[in-house]
């Protein structure tokens, strides 16, 4: 049986201290959270990745990266778990076989995608992401993995926008996140 530990602290710092804010991207009005820092900076992102697998190290048997920042976190979470990385990505992304769901954006509506076969009916799926702002996308994930026959476990992202509410639109789904802005 594994010895779970408490999600680490210090791997939001690591996030915070590598961040950085830049006004008025992708549009006016916009404040875009940044952590490219932190991917350039090789120990740091290293130790957070660490830092996380030590944490669900024996919770999870999959993760699924969500399109496309998540994949750059997922990826290599995935490799130092040993299990299996199932990318959700904007519809008309993958080929062959796919299952999609849709959800509402602000002015819109979007879809996201997966391949049913990289689910395999996974019972402890970790969603990753890097943001959580509306919840949209998260919340379409976990409905989306679930028609595909596996669960989802638990959500995690680096950063939540704490006053759009996003957790509001995740219901029961277990959920972290390591730095709230």
């Amino acid at each position: 049986m594994n010895t779970a530990v408490d999600l680490d602290p210090r791997l939001g710092e690591i996030v915070a201290a590598h961040l950085t804010s830049i006004p008025d991207f992708p549009q006016p009005g916009v404040l875009f959270r940044d952590f490219s820092p932190l991917l350039a900076s090789g120990e740091p992102f290293q130790e957070l990745i660490s830092g996380i697998a030590e944490y669900y190290r024996g919770r999870v048997n999959a993760v699924a990266g969500l399109e496309s920042r998540g994949f750059i976190l997922s990826s290599p979470l995935a490799v130092e778990l040993s299990v299996p990385m199932i990318m959700v990505r904007k519809a008309g992304k993958l080929p062959g076989k796919v299952i999609s769901e849709s959800y509402d954006l602000e002015y819109g509506s979007a879809s996201i995608q997966v391949q049913p076969e990289t689910v395999n009916g996974f019972e402890n799926i970790l969603v990753v992401d890097d943001l959580l702002a509306t919840g949209g996308t998260a919340a379409a994930s976990v409905k989306l993995l679930e028609k595909a026959g596996g669960h989802v476990s638990e959500i995690l992202v680096l950063m939540e926008l704490k006053a759009l509410n996003g957790r509001a639109l995740l219901g029961n789904t277990p959920f972290q996140s390591l730095l709230e802005l």
